[in-house]
């Protein structure tokens, strides 16, 4: 495997980037030194490339990537994975609001607490979270998969359309358009091998627990349920 180091202490993010994108089309993995919690790192990149960053970011880490494996050594600031189209990132530490924000494919991985609005708007992928969310997570998701493995706070499938969420531990409870229904035997198989990859410190068994969090009604803004069956 063919590895390249780049030493970002004194880089600006856009020189971050356009070295990625350069190294990317020759290396096989690139790790990323002292990024000093600098924002919008990895933006944008289409290759197929492992890179480790070693260190916390800031904001939009991996936003609109297709095709990336990106590692967090530490925390990430706000929106990591924003509208990511293809790849996996992985945060080792906590991250802020929006993860997964806007997403149409791909993995994004928490390992410890994020914030608020965790997938909101999302159209398809994978979020998982290992800890707590805050507020309003999967507000008018319209697709995919977010797993949170500790507790949820208020609002939570807040005018969500389509998707599921799955909680492991406490929901304070549900936004508008949200209802609590029991996983069937295939969702707990599902989660299971969504999260089984990244070692969290859970047994198949534990996910009999799990609460699923659907979209109550497909069309909640135009008109009444009994209206959309008439």
């Amino acid at each position: 495997m063919k590895e390249k180091v780049i030493d970002c202490r004194d880089k600006e993010p856009r020189d971050i980037n356009s070295a990625l994108k350069t190294y990317a089309r020759e290396y096989d993995r690139i790790v990323l030194e002292n990024p000093g919690a600098k924002h919008y790192i990895a933006a944008g990149l289409t290759e197929e490339v492992e890179v480790i960053i070693k260190g916390s970011v800031g904001y939009y880490v991996g936003t609109m990537i297709h095709g990336p494996r990106i590692l967090v050594e530490g925390n990430a600031g706000w929106y990591p994975g924003d509208n990511v189209t293809k790849g996996e990132i992985v945060i080792e530490g906590h991250a802020g609001d929006g993860v997964g924000q806007g997403m149409y494919g791909g993995t994004v991985v928490v390992r410890g607490d994020a914030g608020s609005r965790v997938g909101q708007i999302m159209k398809n992928g994978t979020v998982i979270v290992g800890g707590d969310v805050e507020i309003m997570t999967g507000m008018y998701m319209m697709g995919g998969t977010i797993i949170v493995l500790g507790d949820a706070g208020t609002y939570t499938g807040e005018s969500m359309l389509r998707g599921e969420i799955y909680v492991l531990g406490e929901v304070e409870d549900l936004g508008k358009n949200a209802e609590a229904v029991d996983p069937e035997d295939e969702d707990i198989e599902r989660v299971w091998e969504l999260i089984r990859a990244y070692d969290f410190d859970v047994t198949r068994d534990d996910l009999k627990a799990l609460t699923k969090i659907v979209p109550r009604s497909k069309r909640p803004f135009y008109g009444s349920e009994e209206m959309e069956e008439g």
